[in-house]
């Protein structure tokens, strides 16, 4: 079933559900920030001069950018011209298909780099072409739309996977492919285990290697140290169940995978600047949060 209104086409069938948003004035920004728990996952096209909240960080853009987000507070501040892809992992999940685009840890669910990733003109064209063909599949009733608008989605990550890595990582770990594919698969380790697993140790175990060898071959490579990736993830967490539910402080550390409250508080508190009561009044008062 296809709805279509100005500015919105959606195609739904079961389960599967897919939105193209085209927001082009500061109601639609309203509309599209309504709701900033993105249930679905995202990928936002901005051609200049756009401002994006995603979680606790801002993205301030001067050049065409993507940005790819999997289940994340997402608010557009600034920008016009923006086309928001919306989608469930039913229409289309990048775990089971990770053979296909191969951006699970790079794109999505990667606690250590950037989610944007800026486009050169020939790129911008290339990914503003794809956005187009996919409003036009949308409006057509054509047997074969739902898997033509699949085919230019996966376009569109595969084209974008490329281009960050080549701006996110350095060259000596871009150009590598075993290298990049060692870096994906910490990351997508870490976004499975971070609520039970908080060492180096615990990841290296079941990569084969000891503690030391792995922060080493991280140190060599160039890239944050696996050690922060895992408390940034951790920290991500303790930071959206401050905001956005009202469990205590104790229930957020037991969620996460902490026995004693006060080493959490301790933890939160020595890298995040505030303490976790702290840091969850800042926000209800409306004050900008890191």
């Amino acid at each position: 079933m296809i709805n279509g209104t100005e500015n919105i086409l959606k195609f739904e069938s079961n389960y599967k559900s897919f939105e193209w948003m085209h927001i082009h004035s500061k109601e639609q920004r309203d509309f599209f920030n309504e709701h900033p728990f993105k249930k679905d996952i995202s990928i936002l096209f901005i051609p200049t001069g756009g401002h994006l909240r995603i979680d606790f960080n801002d993205f301030i853009t001067s050049k065409p950018t993507l940005f790819f987000c999997g289940y994340q507070r997402i608010q557009i501040l600034k920008g016009e011209n923006i086309t928001a892809l919306n989608y469930n992992r039913d229409f289309y999940c990048i775990q089971i298909h990770d053979a296909e685009v191969a951006c699970d840890g790079l794109l999505f669910q990667n606690a250590g780099q950037s989610q944007a990733t800026e486009l050169s003109p020939e790129e911008y064209l290339i990914i503003q072409n794809l956005f187009s063909e996919i409003a036009k599949e949308l409006l057509l009733k054509d047997s074969s739309m739902e898997e033509m608008v699949r085919i230019l989605l996966k376009q569109i990550i595969i084209r974008a996977t490329r281009l960050w890595k080549e701006q996110q990582l350095p060259d000596k770990v871009s150009e590598v492919p075993a290298e990049v594919e060692f870096y994906r698969n910490f990351n997508r380790l870490v976004e499975i285990h971070f609520k039970k697993w908080h060492s180096v140790s615990d990841y290296a175990e079941i990569l084969g290697l000891t503690a030391k060898t792995l922060s080493n071959k991280f140190n060599r490579l160039n890239l944050l140290q696996p050690n922060e990736i895992i408390k940034n993830r951790i920290l991500l967490e303790a930071k959206r169940l401050l905001c956005f539910t009202d469990w205590s402080v104790k229930e957020i550390a037991y969620e996460l995978g902490y026995e004693d409250p006060a080493y959490f508080n301790r933890l939160f508190t020595g890298k995040v600047g505030n303490s976790p009561v702290v840091f969850r009044k800042l926000f209800n008062e409306g004050k900008k949060v890191h």
